[in-house]
């Protein structure tokens, strides 16, 4: 099983992608291709165009469904719906495999690509991009087939004809090619006669081919299609002769279809029916699926641009219905058994569900994560029916909900983990359920194993991941992915026991990569066929090597290179100074990265590029061979080549890169040793693509391409099955023993596998399985890795880490229970050995010793430190050490009210409490024991909304007296409020406060603006007033008839309407002049005002007995009219108002406070009559009142 990881963002969202090179899954009987033309691109005539790749292959046990999508943009829209991009195992295709997923993302084209849909299935995108593809299941697409993604090399060299007709005696001579097949122009170099003879001879008429190694082809053209640019193809398998090409075209300019046509083949793809009218000659189709259950039931979607719908066949494609769609399909999951159960991710967010093969609809649920939806289990979760999905709460906010599949009501949800999460952090995978829960800007990863309660996953102390994701989760352990605090492009590897919780480090530094559309891709490979096989690429001193693995990690070496090159001249190269270094990853740079391919029916032959020195090398790449699993490896190419499996693995045939037309490939039946060149067509074909018969036997393919940038489709079909010989019997069978540098003992046991001697050329048939046998061996210290805290040391001993102490092991266990006391090493996962040191290293069970509580952690469920006013608060409990059955929880809440549990597991799904009254609350949890207790204490803030403010300010000041200015909420207890003010000319820095009132004074003239805002939680709210500052004035209170009550909104904008009305009626009434006037009518009902006068300055020379006099002459005239009635305004028709000046109108002098004066005269008289009293008891209490006031000045200083 071969992998690439593909990571989303985050676990995020980052997708892990498995890496699917060359991969011919021998369980699956599907293959559906996208392959997009490489020459028919306006403007591009001599640049092949990036392919892209969406096939579909399926293997019964899972009906897994998958998708290859190469963008060129890097823009593409992956990550179908529901799985997460981090399974490893899908890669070629186990039978554990999770639900099938498709895609719906539009396509893009990228330059310098071209791609060959591989054999079985397999596809290879070759031309000039080496590209690998990743594996669906690691970005939501689950797809059952592999691709392969290769680059045309750099240099292009001319080589001489072999006599033998085309058989190739050496590898080095495998490089021969016939003029004009990717070979480049002599022009600056010397031609050898020998090449102008091969030249020639290739330029005569085609009798001059008589000669050569033909294959059994035929050809067929689509016409009508010559302009388009994109197809998808599926084979269905099972015995089935049906083929189903889609081809449109695509528009780059509009982004969408413009064009499709629906062909179909029943003959193995020697001839194709044109099915246009069968689904509509106007309908433009988008996108192929078929049921990963079912083969012979197909979905085609129609290009939304156009219209909405689904066309369903359940006749292989011979037959279609059409089925109207109200909404907008982003992506699909197929269900894992159920053949007409699918799920569809839609633009707006919503997930639906349709039981009848996507006849009818039903919505699920609304705001749902995109690709973080996801199938039940059979086995763990409860029903078949059951959905784990992501739900959007809000921005930061997530949770995570189960949900059943017809009847999704709030009743009928579950909630499994208490409290929010992260965004786009939910991943359901095999037995475990991740999620993210960041506090205090850090993330906390928290795992649950078969679907138990969640626990936060323990990685060493000090790893502080800045990155985390899941690799791989297959056989009980997780394999996880660290980007540590002090890395920036590679990761850390991290094994885990069986319960997901405990974390060892597997590798350091593994190199990682940027994918095409933004995901990070990890340099690892699984090898298929081979159980606890891994190939890496890490990064030592500023150098990339590449390193082996047959034990799951737990060690690792270099890769010794070929001992001898194509020509059979030594290579010197001597570790570990020197080795082989292979390609493992999508590169940034399309032209240099590589290809790697495995198949579980040829367990130990690994094809892949790569390079040899010091250092993983993106030039002079070549292509190399393993036949006993990486101990010995053969170079086959000094170009590189994509290369697939026929046969189960019994022959290989290699297809070179090249943007320039072909008619020959390769063949070998000896496991790359001897190469013979074959032609499947007689006229040179630009090679867009090439489609293997679904299956590991591979012994049809057909090849799509073009005879000119111009022409149609044109449909090569070529069947192997005659240059086989005759079926294998058991005498072309031979034994291999796996080993590593000799060491037969690898995962605990010796395996021997049967496979076919090289060169027998015959066909070992759908019946051929992979034979093993294995025999078990003692157990040694290398069947056991380091145990979580424990660290390899320099001499190969695991001791504790500095920061580790092994007795905290047992101190989460229950008295009277036991608990496993590790010896510092555990057992690696699916190692099979038997005694030897078994005892001496396998944790010993023990009682568990009783213990005070420790470590006792308070949080909220959402992570925070403010809560709401009125709604439901979650705090969650949690102890570290002690006996959690027998140390009681008591937790204050702060407001008065407490709760006592006997136990910490009764409390799992956290305490909930709601607060009637904003504050600021000291919440205490104590957890207790017969042996001690242990305090967690928290501060929450409880607010609620801040809906309004207004700033209370005077309309008049005094200049240089004191002012006070205050801010008034609504409502007013919000919580911690914080006041920011901008005074006067003051607007580069403001006083900051955290009460709502300020005292001021202005030193000018004039009039001077006063800004507030009030920060309450996350709401801000401002306003603003103007104050009139002046030397003198004089005020007084008015009154109005009662009418105008009846007619007061009391909102501001009324009051300074009717203020101006006020100050015209004043004005008119009385002739005093406007600048000398100031009015402003009072919040509040009844309704009241205040006029100011100002005096003329030029009149009393600024000299205060003449202003105080000129005052009150003009205070005379107002009074007099509007004790007259002489002062009315019509505020509507029929309403006249009528002016009055109230009781106590005097004011004095100087008014500064925020009321009007007659509030003012009222308090100067209070204020006039208690001094008096005060005298009186002054006289007579002296004495007293002295002593009084020395103790009172005396407690407060102690205070």
């Amino acid at each position: 099983m071969e992998r690439e990881v593909r990571f989303p963002p985050k676990w995020h969202s980052l997708a892990l992608w498995l890496l699917l090179l060359m991969t011919l899954c021998c369980f699956y009987h599907a293959t559906e291709a996208e392959i997009t033309c490489k020459s028919c691109q306006p403007g591009n005539k001599w640049r092949a165009q990036e392919l892209l790749l969406k096939f579909d292959t399926n293997e019964p046990a899972t009906g897994l469904k998958r998708e290859v999508l190469v963008r060129g943009d890097g823009a593409g829209r992956s990550g179908a719906a529901g799985a997460e991009s981090q399974r490893l195992r899908c890669a070629s295709g186990s039978a554990e495999c999770a639900p099938d997923r498709a895609e719906y993302a539009e396509p893009r084209l990228k330059r310098n690509n071209t791609h060959y849909l591989s054999s079985e299935g397999e596809i290879v995108v070759g031309e000039f991009a080496k590209t690998k593809v990743s594996d669906d299941k690691m970005n939501g697409q689950q797809q059952g087939s592999d691709a392969l993604l290769a680059s045309a090399s750099r240099s292009r060299k001319r080589t001489r004809r072999n006599s033998d007709g085309g058989k190739v005696r050496s590898p080095d001579s495998a490089k021969s090619q016939d003029p004009g097949e990717g070979t480049s122009s002599a022009a600056g170099r010397r031609v050898t006669r020998s090449e102008m003879r091969w030249s020639g001879e290739e330029r005569r008429a085609a009798s001059a081919r008589l000669d050569e190694l033909k294959l059994n082809s035929s050809m067929f053209a689509l016409t009508g299609d010559s302009s388009h640019n994109q197809a998808m193809v599926h084979w269905s398998g099972q015995n089935s002769s049906v083929i189903l090409m889609l081809t449109k075209l695509f528009d780059f300019n509009l982004n969408s279809v413009t064009e499709s046509s629906l062909w179909r083949s029943t003959d193995y793809g020697a001839t194709y029916q044109k099915l246009n009218d069968k689904v509509g000659a106007k309908t433009i189709l988008s996108y192929l699926y078929v049921s990963p259950n079912n083969k012979r039931k197909i979905m085609l979607l129609t290009d939304p641009e156009v219209e909405s719908s689904l066309l369903i066949s359940s006749d292989e494609g011979a037959t279609y219905q059409k089925y109207r769609l109200n909404f907008y399909i982003l992506s699909l999951l197929f269900h894992p058994e159920q053949e007409d159960w699918i799920l569809a991710y839609s633009h707006d967010q919503k997930l639906y569900s349709s039981v009848e093969f996507g006849r009818r609809w039903q919505l699920v649920h609304e705001r749902v994560a995109p690709n973080r939806f996801y199938w039940s289990k059979m086995g763990l979760d409860k029903e078949p029916g059951l959905i784990h999905l992501e739900t959007s709460i809000s921005e930061g906010q997530a949770l995570y909900v189960t949900c059943k599949l017809q009847n999704c009501t709030d009743a009928n949800k579950g909630k499994p983990f208490p409290g929010y999460i992260d965004p786009n952090s939910l991943v359901v995978q095999d037995e475990y359920v991740f999620v993210q829960v960041s506090t205090a800007g850090r993330p906390i990863y928290y795992v649950s194993a078969k679907r138990d309660v969640f626990t936060p996953m323990k990685l060493p102390k000090y790893t502080l991941p800045k990155d985390l994701h899941v690799i791989s989760t297959d056989e009980n352990r997780v394999v996880a992915a660290v980007q540590e605090w002090n890395q920036n492009e590679t990761y850390n590897l991290y094994v885990s026991d069986t319960t997901g919780v405990y974390y060892t480090l597997a590798l350091e530094n593994v190199v990682s990569s940027m994918g095409l559309e933004g995901n990070v891709m990890v340099d690892l490979y699984e090898v298929a066929g081979i159980k606890g096989m891994f190939l890496a690429n890490r990064k030592t001193d500023n150098q990339v090597k590449t390193h082996i693995t047959y034990n799951r990690g737990r060690d690792w070496r270099l890769l010794q290179a070929p001992s001898k090159d194509l020509r059979g001249n030594s290579v010197h190269c001597v570790l570990p100074y020197c080795s082989l270094h292979l390609h493992l990853h999508v590169s940034a740079n399309p032209y240099t990265s590589g290809n790697i391919a495995s198949r579980e029916s040829s367990p130990g032959i690994i094809v892949t590029s790569g390079s040899i020195g010091s250092e993983l090398s993106t030039s002079n790449v070549s292509v190399f061979i393993t036949s006993d699993a990486g101990n010995t490896w053969r170079q086959i190419f000094n170009e590189e080549y994509a290369v697939l499996y026929l046969d189960k693995g019994g022959a290989l045939v290699a297809i070179r890169h090249t943007p320039l037309p072909i008619r020959h490939l390769w063949l070998s039946f000896d496991e790359g040793r001897q190469w013979s060149k074959y032609s499947f067509t007689n006229s040179p074909l630009f090679v867009d693509g090439v489609l293997g018969e679904p299956g590991e036997e591979t012994l049809i393919m057909t090849i799509f391409g073009h005879v000119s940038h111009r022409s149609e489709w044109q449909l090569v079909k070529i069947d192997f099955r005659s240059i086989f010989n005759r079926r294998c019997t058991e005498a072309d069978y031979q034994t291999w023993h796996l080993h590593d540098e000799g060491e037969p003992c690898l995962m605990g046991v010796k395996r021997i596998y049967r496979k076919l001697k090289p060169p027998s050329r015959c066909v070992m048939g759908k019946t051929y399985s992979v034979s093993m046998t294995s025999g078990p061996c003692d157990c040694t210290e290398a069947d056991f890795e380091c145990d979580y805290g424990y660290e390899r040391r320099t001499n190969g001993k695991c001791t504790p880490a500095f920061w580790f102490h092994p007795s905290t092991m047992s101190r989460s266990c229950t008295t009277g229970m036991t608990f496993l006391n590790s010896t510092g090493y555990r057992k690696v996962v699916s190692n099979n050995c038997t005694a030897g040191v078994s005892l001496e290293y396998t944790a010993r069970r023990q009682q568990c010793p009783i213990q005070a509580p420790k470590g006792l952690h308070l949080v909220t469920s959402e992570g925070t430190l403010s809560a709401t006013l009125g709604t439901n608060v979650t705090f969650l409990v949690f102890l570290e050490e002690g006996d959690g059955a027998r140390t009681s929880i008591t937790l204050d809440f702060g407001d008065g009210h407490a709760l006592t549990y006997s136990n910490v597991s009764s409390i799992e799904d956290g305490i909930k409490h709601i607060y009637k009254a904003v504050g600021i609350y000291r919440v205490t949890a104590t957890g207790e024991n017969s042996l001690g207790s242990e305090t967690a204490m928290l501060y929450l803030h409880v607010t609620c909304q801040l809906e309004y403010i207004h700033l209370s300010a005077p309309f008049v000041a005094v200049r240089n007296k004191e002012v006070n200015l205050t801010a008034v909420l609504w409502p007013s207890q919000v919580g911690t409020v914080t006041y920011i003010w901008w005074i006067g000319n003051n607007t580069e820095q403001p006083l900051i406060t955290l009460e709502g009132s300020v005292a001021c004074t202005f030193s000018r003239e004039g009039i001077s603006t006063v800004t507030v805002q009030v920060s309450a939680g996350n709401t801000i709210l401002q306003d603003r007033k103007t104050i009139a500052v002046h030397e003198y004035f004089r005020s007084h209170l008015l009154a109005f008839s009662s009418n105008l009550d009846d007619h007061n909104p009391d909102v501001s904008e009324w009051r300074l309407d009717v203020s101006r009305v006020i100050k015209n009626s004043l004005i008119q009434s009385t002739g005093v002049r406007e600048d000398q006037l100031l009015v402003t009518v009072l919040p509040g009902l009844p309704t009241a005002a205040e006029f100011f006068l100002l005096p003329d300055k030029q009149l009393t020379e600024g000299k205060p007995e003449k202003s105080s006099a000129h005052l009150d002459q003009l205070s005379e005239v107002l009074l007099n009219a509007l004790n007259q009635n002489l002062v009315q305004f019509t505020l509507r028709p029929g309403v006249q108002v009528t002016v009055y000046a109230a009781h106590l109108s005097a004011a004095p002098l100087v008014d500064t406070s925020e009321n009007h004066s007659g509030s003012a005269m009222l308090m100067l008289l209070s204020v006039v009559v208690v001094g008096l009293a005060v005298f009186v008891i002054y006289k007579f209490k002296r004495s007293q009142a002295s002593t009084s006031m020395r103790r009172c000045r005396t407690k407060k200083n102690k205070k």
